[in-house]
């Protein structure tokens, strides 16, 4: 039974996610403010995470920051409020997976948690683990290193990581990495891709600025040298 998180403060909400969840089959836990919601989220007791970005005493954007700081790699899937783009800019910034805008249908929502699930549980067939340089990524554990180092990787971050692996040496458009990453047709934001490969190069380059593992392909996308 697949086990979610739902941090949400306003009690209908909550009840109709918790409803819906248990319905599904689903082991619901509920948290009303973010500093609940983030003790519960860093015991690595679930599979999924439904984060509101407007919480009370700590908001779902530092929920998240947090989350993934304590190295928890729970894929999570955060509630904005219509027109809050920034919200979900900063979201997919602090290590959430998928955004999901109010109002919304359940059925939508379970078809994102179906497809982050999915991902989140897909790893390269018969490659537990890769190292390049000085980075190790193990797969099977969702870990990577750096210099002796542990790495904090989302579970995006992770399925990005190993389609470049799979594709080493190939220049890979940014729709080919939405579709076969995120599972979308189209970037649910511009730039998605982009920001994904900064923050990865972030944590495995020695110079961001001067990438030497995920070079860009000028008006095409990227390409994975190791």
């Amino acid at each position: 039974m697949p086990r979610v998180l739902v941090i949400e403060d306003d009690e209908a909400m909550a009840v109709a996610l918790r409803d819906g969840f248990t319905y599904e089959g689903y082991e619901v836990r509920m948290a009303a403010d973010g500093i609940e919601g983030l003790r519960l989220a860093s015991d690595g007791q679930h599979d999924l995470v439904i984060l509101d970005v407007m919480l009370p005493k700590m908001n779902g954007l530092d929920v998240c920051r947090k989350i993934r700081r304590n190295g928890v790699s729970v894929p999570i899937i955060m509630l904005t409020a219509r027109g809050q783009e920034i919200d979900k800019v900063l979201g997919l910034k602090t290590g959430a997976d998928d955004y999901v805008t109010k109002p919304f249908s359940f059925l939508e929502l379970i078809a994102r948690v179906e497809a982050v699930l999915r991902r989140s549980a897909a790893f390269p067939a018969g490659l537990d683990s890769y190292r390049f340089g000085d980075v190790e990524i193990d797969f099977r554990r969702a870990e990577g290193r750096k210099g002796g180092r542990g790495l904090t990787l989302s579970p995006r971050e992770i399925k990005l990581m190993q389609f470049l692996i799979e594709h080493r040496g190939e220049v890979l458009p940014r729709e080919r990495l939405l579709d076969a990453v995120w599972g979308y047709d189209e970037a649910p934001l511009t730039r998605t891709v982009d920001m994904h490969v900064a923050k990865l190069r972030k944590k495995i380059e020695d110079l961001p600025e001067y990438p030497a593992w995920i070079v860009t392909v000028h008006r095409v996308g990227y390409k994975f040298t190791g």
